[in-house]
Order: structure tokens, then C-alpha cells, then sequence
């Protein structure tokens, strides 16, 4: 299926109205083929137009996805190719994948703590049971409350008691200011004294059948599941996902039978950008089970709505009681276990000397040895190994927007019962917030936020400074000129820089609405040689001022090293932009 399709709506009604106009005006006709920006440049939602109602279910076993990542994906030669799913300035558009929230719009600690959430919370004076939990390693029923309503529920095992419940409320209110679609959870009660079982109530016995749920089977269950001293069990309640569920979205391809579906999905930024947020709150079981699609209808179509929807594997909540390994090593990878094979076990590697200080809530998470380059999921996806630095540079500032104070009050929504615990999490997330942020805002030229005003006044900002990652000196150059929309064709013009934020533009630029001029901004600060490589920027006038409608900080294709996700221009590769969302 070819990808650039995906913004054909938009481009085409683009299009047609020019077309229009250049035949009304004959003499002046201007063909319309090959224009590097469209009057609806930069789109700020994704076009998803096409009705989907016919996408049928389809579920993928979770043992074939692991040992096909483990053993196909790990092998996989990441392109180095730019997202596909960005507009012309770099962003991700809205669509059914991401909302832009924070980073982008203010997002309050009120905001944040409510996540989700937009319903009332469960009714835990009775509760009605359908049947056993389905997936996932944590125990669990669907059942519903004492007001009808279906709800997932999740119990802690009793070696974290606190810390299953705990990280899937923590990590669903990051992740919704992140910007992915997430399930409304609340922390609640459940009081097997106040249950009763749904007539056609089943559970899957060891043979394949499913026989009749009984009140025996849900005391096994919960024999296996953190007991509070008055006999109830504190669990986190998910609320049934509207519309028809569909199974899990891939980390590679499309969707066949979702006609919206047509950028792979190894090319969309935001599951690229996983590799960043997985890092940060040690996100380590990435698989398409943790994911559901499902049928909803906005405004009168049918489409598909993805959801990242188990994000409970974070904080050291994925690792069992002897797996200290995890966030650092996949399952198999035989490097490290190729060095401790000849080195006979004296190749130490860094879990294993990695100081936890544990809590029965948090478990195996920790901020000193963490370096997010090197950080690593249960499994690879092909989203993750084709991360580029400026795709990471992209989930940097998200991360970096989440200040001390949002941080300690996404954490206190775990309510979790020692203050001891709700610190050292809080603690943590601080310390690899601020390194990740390093890693990667200093990575590539931190430049954001360009705006020329009309007295031909160039302001920018730089991302590492304002986040406080980098200081010192620092002199911002710019190579102006003169951009032919219609050929590409460009013509130079001055040079200027500055020691501020602030550079001047040179005199003479076109006044003519419609016009377009570009530059190339570039930073010499001392340590920071990457800032050198200059990124492109593109205005287009409009009226009395000028408009940002491009914005590129890396080439169209780069030769990417896995291991360390830096990236270097490939030779002979000219600055471009196959971007379907962008360009056509």
C-alpha cells in the first residue's frame, strides 16, 4: 500500500482549487505539480476521512510476536528514514493514534491528575462477575459494579502489594499527557463478601473449555493476590473501551482492512518516540496484546481508534522477584550472553551492579546506572529500532515539560500507603527525566519555535538551554533566501547571526502575499558540535506578516547505528522530504 495517499483529502481539495483558479486566469496559468507546500500547510490533524466499518477483528499470539522480535525483528536494518506521519514543521499532527497535550498546550497538575478520566468512578457496593482475566501476568476478573457498568479489574500479587495497581494509575495519567489514547482506570475496592456471578459467567479451565465461574474459583484466583488485613483486596478498575474491539495494533505495517491506516507504522514518530517514554518510566513490555484497536464513530464515520492501552509494565512492576535484568538486556541477546559465556560469568553487566532500593510498590527502578541510550524493552519492535535522533529529540521535550511538581502528583495518584515509597518513585523519575533530556535535547540542533516578526526579526529558542541541559555562550547563524514554491528552486541571499536569540533578517525581503523565503539556522556553542548541522526553515508571507509553514532538523534519510540511535547524514543525500503528510 503506498504512503502517500495519506493526507490525499486535504492535498486534493488543495488541488482542485487551484487548478480552478489557474484556469480562471489563463494567462497567468501555474501548474500545481510538484509544490513543496499546499495552502493548508502545516495541518495540525491528520486526515482520516475513509469509513472503516468493515475492519474486523484479528488478534496476534503473544509467544509468535515475542519470539518473532526476539529473533526476525532484533535482525532488522532500521531505514533511517524520516517519520512519515509529521506535517511540514516537524510535529505529529492530531489523529485516532495521539493527541498533542503536553509540551504543545498547557496541562495543568489538575489536568494531569484527572488523565483520562472523564467518567464517574466505579461503584464498588457490589460486584458482578463475568469472567476471569484474559491477559496479562497480574490476576484479575471483568466484571460489573453495582451501577451496571463493565469494568477490567487488576489485583496486585502479594509479593508488590501496591505496586501493580499503583504503576498502571501512575503510568496512565504520563502517558495520557503524553499524548496516546488511554483507558479511564481508577483505584478501587473489591469485596469478595459483595460479589455475586453472572448466570452465563465462565472460565477457561487447563483443557480449553470454559465452564461455569464459581465462587471456587474466584477464591483460587484471589489466593494469589495482595489481601488488605480486613479482607478486601485494593484493585485498579479499566472501563470497557467504547465501540468494537478490534485486538492490538503492530509496531510494523498497517492495517489492512483501515482504509486510514496507510502510514507504516514503524514510521509513525509517536510509536518511534516509545523508545524515549519507555526509557523514562522503564515502560518494558511492548507488545501488540498491551494495544487495542477498536471502532468508534466521530462525526458520523466509522474509524479505527488506537489505544496504548496497558501501560502497568512500568517502574519495575514487569519484573519478577529474581529478574533484575529487564530494562537492560531484551529476553535473548546474544552479545551479552556470548560475554558472560566467555568470560565466564566475570563480565559484569550493568543490572548487575545496578543499587535498587526497594519498596514492595515500586520494585526494580532506579535513576544512577539508567542511561536511556542503552535502556532496552523485554522484546525490540521495529518502531524502536527505527527511532532517529530528532524523533527522540521530539519525545525529549514532552518528557522535559513534565516538571518536579506534575511528576509528585501523577505519582500520588497511586495513593500509595508508604509516603517512603511515593518519594523515592517520584525521586527517580526526576533523576531520568533530567537524563534523558540531556541525552537527547543536546543530541541534534536544539532550535524550536522560530518566528519572524514584520520587522524582519528572527526569534528563536533553544530546547537544551530552556530546559537547563546545556549553558554557555552561544552565536546563532542564518543563510537567508529566497524559496520558489512552485520549483524548489532557491536564491540566496545574506547571511546574519547573533550572540542572543534574536537575528536579524536581511533587508529586502519580499512584501508580495504568497511569498516564500527560507534559511538555515545553525548554533556554535563549545561542546555541543552537533548543533553545527544546521536545520531549515521556511516562511511564507501572509498579509503583514510571515507564516512558519516548514520546518526540517534532520535529512530526509540518515545512516542510523542501532546501538546508539546517532545518526549521520547519508553521502550524496540532498535535503528533501518524502513526508506523505507534507508533501505529495
Amino acid at each position: 500500500m503506498s504512503t502517500s495517499s495519506v493526507a490525499s483529502p486535504a492535498r486534493c481539495a488543495a488541488r482542485v482549487i487551484l487548478v480552478i483558479a489557474a484556469l480562471g486566469m489563463c494567462a497567468r496559468a501555474v501548474s500545481t505539480k510538484g509544490l513543496h507546500f499546499y495552502p493548508d500547510d502545516p495541518i495540525a490533524r491528520e486526515p482520516e476521512s475513509q469509513d472503516a466499518s468493515k475492519a474486523q477483528p484479528y488478534f496476534m499470539g503473544s509467544m509468535y510476536e515475542m519470539t518473532n522480535n526476539l529473533f526476525v525483528t532484533a535482525g532488522y536494518k532500521p531505514s533511517g528514514t524520516r517519520a512519515q506521519n509529521i506535517n511540514t514543521i516537524d510535529e505529529v499532527p492530531d489523529s485516532n493514534w495521539f493527541t498533542n497535550r503536553i509540551g504543545t498546550t498547557r496541562v495543568t497538575i489538575a489536568d494531569l491528575v484527572r488523565g483520562p478520566n472523564r467518567g464517574a468512578p466505579p461503584d464498588p457496593s457490589r460486584w458482578i462477575l463475568t469472567r476471569e482475566k484474559t491477559s496479562g501476568s497480574h490476576p484479575g476478573f471483568t466484571a460489573r459494579d453495582a451501577k451496571g457498568e463493565t469494568w477490567f479489574l487488576e489485583f496486585d500479587p502479594p509479593y508488590f502489594a501496591e505496586g501493580a495497581t499503583g504503576a498502571v494509575e501512575v503510568a496512565t495519567k504520563i502517558f495520557w499527557a503524553f499524548g496516546y489514547n488511554q483507558v479511564e482506570t481508577y483505584l478501587t475496592t473489591f469485596d469478595p463478601r459483595q460479589v455475586e456471578f453472572d448466570p452465563k459467567a465462565t472460565i477457561r479451565r487447563p483443557s480449553g473449555a470454559r465452564t461455569k465461574f464459581t465462587r471456587d474459583d474466584m477464591n483460587a484466583i484471589l489466593e494469589r493476590v495482595a489481601r488488605k488485613p480486613d479482607g478486601t483486596y485494593r484493585t485498579v478498575a479499566g472501563r470497557l473501551i467504547p465501540g468494537k474491539i478490534l485486538g492490538g495494533f503492530l509496531y510494523d505495517g498497517t492495517r489492512p482492512d483501515d482504509p486510514n491506516d496507510v502510514v507504516p507504522h514503524e514510521h509513525r514518530r509517536e510509536l518511534r518516540a516509545l523508545r524515549v517514554f519507555g526509557a523514562w518510566t522503564n515502560l518494558t513490555d511492548l507488545k501488540a496484546s498491551n494495544t487495542i484497536d477498536a471502532l468508534a464513530t466521530e462525526n458520523g464515520r466509522t474509524v479505527v481508534k488506537h489505544y496504548l492501552q496497558d501501560v502497568g509494565s512500568t517502574f519495575g512492576m514487569c519484573n519478577d522477584l529474581h529478574e533484575w535484568d529487564l530494562s537492560y538486556e531484551h529476553f535473548i541477546q546474544g552479545d551479552t550472553t556470548r560475554r558472560r559465556l566467555f568470560s565466564f560469568g566475570f563480565a559484569l553487566s550493568p543490572w548487575q551492579t545496578a543499587r535498587y532500593v526497594e519498596y514492595p510498590s515500586i520494585g526494580k527502578f532506579e535513576g544512577d546506572v539508567f542511561d536511556p541510550r542503552k535502556w532496552r524493552p523485554q522484546t525490540p519492535t521495529t518502531a524502536y529500532l527505527e527511532m532517529r535522533d530528532d524523533d527522540a529529540f521530539w519525545a525529549a521535550r514532552r518528557v522535559a515539560a513534565f516538571t518536579d511538581e506534575m511528576i509528585r502528583a501523577a505519582v500520588h495518584t497511586g495513593e500509595y500507603s508508604d509516603p517512603a515509597a511515593e518519594k523515592y518513585l517520584a525521586d527517580v523519575l526526576i533523576k531520568r527525566r533530567d537524563k534523558v533530556i540531556g541525552t537527547y535535547l543536546t543530541a541534534v540542533n536544539p532550535i524550536v519555535n522560530p518566528r519572524l516578526d514584520g520587522e524582519s526579526r528572527l526569534t528563536v529558542e533553544n530546547a537544551a538551554f530552556a530546559a537547563g541541559v546545556a549553558s554557555g555562550p552561544a552565536t546563532y547563524h542564518a543563510s537567508w533566501f529566497r524559496f520558489d514554491n512552485a520549483t524548489g528552486e532557491t536564491q540566496p541571499l545574506s547571511a546574519t547571526q547573533s550572540t542572543t536569540t534574536t537575528i536579524d533578517a536581511p533587508r529586502g525581503l519580499p512584501t508580495a502575499s504568497g511569498s516564500f523565503i527560507g534559511a538555515d539556522l545553525s548554533v556554535e556553542s563549545a561542546g555541543h558540535p552537533a548543533w553545527r548541522r544546521p536545520i531549515r526553515i521556511y516562511f511564507r508571507r501572509s498579509g503583514e506578516g510571515w507564516t512558519l509553514v516548514g520546518l526540517e532538523r534532520l535529512p530526509e534519510t540518515l545512516t542510523t547505528d542501532p546501538e546508539s540511535s546517532r545518526s549521520k547524514a547519508e553521502t550524496g543525500k540532498e535535503r528533501g522530504d518524502r513526508n506523505p503528510l507534507a508533501h505529495q
